[in-house]
């Protein structure tokens, strides 16, 4: 079963489009898995100092 898509497809495919490019879906994924990614060592570093918070400072 797959992940669960983190990102606003749309969003990112209209970005995507706005710069000439077309976008597969195995990148949205990607995407999605790299956000992922960046949530968990935020949280990381917000426990790290003591945190429940993750703030901008943690991405």
């Amino acid at each position: 079963m797959a992940k669960e898509i983190l990102i606003v497809q749309s969003k990112v495919k209209d970005i995507i489009k706005k710069k000439n490019f077309q976008c597969s879906a195995e990148a949205i994924e990607a995407f999605s898995a790299q956000l992922e990614e960046s949530v968990n060592k935020a949280l990381a570093r917000a426990k790290a100092n003591g945190r429940k918070t993750v703030k901008a400072q943690d991405v």
